[in-house]
């Protein structure tokens, strides 16, 4: 077993469920990823291996037919998926998201209907923050819901929606000003709207219009998309938690959860980097002997292991703090920009170490020098990372004149 990126403390369950996690990766992802990715083309047989292990439930409780395990177990899982391929991290990412949201702020009815179906995978969840000229003011969100009798109409568009076609769960965060009055605070006026559709392309039901893929750089194989609400009608009962005004914090307790997702996707996958470049730097020989020989190689070497190790234990360590029951923002936020910007850099070492090789798309390591970018963006810049680890910091270490 490799060295790097080990986790003390775990039970027996949890190392069994991660040592098969990792023979399916190895197994099933790595040797058809590159493939795949170089198609842009869904991974179904890897989706539908991973429902047969249970992992769409992992995080889900067991009275709802899941397994009932600890966002550290599913961080760890997800580091090693993203090992194989970031892109199907991405698939379970959105989807637990939502399983999370139910699981900590829907109704029962709500627990009740989806839970169930979404712990077998028969139900994909995705959600829905993103609109074209946002960026990262979720307070500029413009979709709007308006309630009208018993259903509430919703009305706007939506950007970079991940699951967006497969999915058939969409949270959808929304404003919607009934019960709040003008000059309410933006963030007290959204409300995260359950938005059921038929998995596909063009318009997936009444009033919801979800276009083709968005034509990526990289994290391919995954669909991203817009959703396009247009007079779009739902019942009252699929307000998550059955009040407005709530959206804004169960988006953000669940993108804290995404947060420590994203970490581990960028442990894994720098994970990934290292291997190829350690296995590459004994292989390739200059000057008579393997560049693994030369010093330049081995400080590279050494700062990419250094890396990964201080990506995961950070990794590791928000999740804790979030499956301890306390804020963990600040961890999270820190694990995010870490994890994000490490990986970028031990990817570059790896991809500087193949030399002219990396370049070609018949080396690994080209499809992970694409796939790196998009970690540094998801789920809050390193800039709004930034932002919430100083203010974070600022209320633990108020001056006290």
């Amino acid at each position: 077993m490799a060295r790097l990126a080990q986790t003390a403390g775990l039970t027996d369950v949890q190392q069994e469920i991660l040592a098969t996690v990792r023979d399916f990766v190895d197994k099933e992802i790595i040797p058809v990823a590159t493939q795949l990715e170089h198609k842009d083309e869904y991974p179904t047989q890897i989706v539908e291996g991973l429902k047969e292990l249970g992992l769409f439930g992992l995080m889900i409780p067991e009275e709802y037919g899941g397994l009932g395990e600890s966002l550290l177990t599913y961080a760890l899982c997800v580091e090693e998926i993203a090992r194989g391929w970031m892109s199907v991290s991405g698939i379970i990412n959105t989807h637990f998201i939502v399983a999370y949201m139910l699981k900590q702020h829907g109704t029962q009815e709500q627990k009740d209907t989806f839970l169930p179906r979404m712990a077998l995978g028969e139900v994909r969840g995705a959600f829905s923050m993103s609109e074209p000229a946002l960026g990262s003011d979720v307070s500029a969100i413009t979709s709007k819901g308006v309630k009208d009798g018993e259903e509430y109409v919703l009305n706007g568009q939506k950007m970079w929606l991940t699951n967006g076609g497969t999915s058939s769960l969409v949270a959808v965060l929304c404003r919607s000003d009934e019960g709040h009055p003008e000059g309410t605070a933006p963030h007290k006026s959204m409300t995260t709207f359950l938005v059921e559709k038929e998995p596909g392309f063009g318009e997936v039901r009444p009033g919801l219009n979800i276009p083709g893929k968005i034509d990526k750089m990289g994290y391919k194989g995954v669909d991203t998309t817009e959703l396009i609400m247009d007079g779009l009608r739902i019942p009252a009962n699929r307000v998550l938690g059955g009040v407005t005004g709530r959206g804004f914090y169960q988006m953000m307790d669940g993108v804290e959860v995404g947060r420590v997702n994203v970490a581990a996707r960028g442990c894994g996958v720098a994970q990934r980097a290292f291997e190829l470049g350690v296995s590459y730097a004994q292989q390739r020989q200059t000057f008579g002997k393997p560049i693994a020989q030369h010093q330049a190689i081995q400080f590279k070497l050494a700062e990419m292991a250094t890396k990964v190790e201080a990506a995961h234990a950070m990794m590791v360590n928000a999740a804790r703090k979030k499956d301890s029951g306390e804020r963990n923002d600040l961890e999270a936020g820190m694990a995010k920009y870490l994890a994000s910007e490490y990986c970028k850099e031990v990817v570059e070492d790896a991809f500087r170490i193949h030399g002219g090789y990396g370049f070609s798309k018949e080396y690994e390591i080209e499809r992970l020098y694409r796939e790196a970018p998009m970690l540094l963006i998801g789920e809050g810049t390193a800039e709004i990372q930034k932002m919430i680890i100083g203010r974070r910091l600022l209320e633990e270490y108020r001056f006290q004149g």
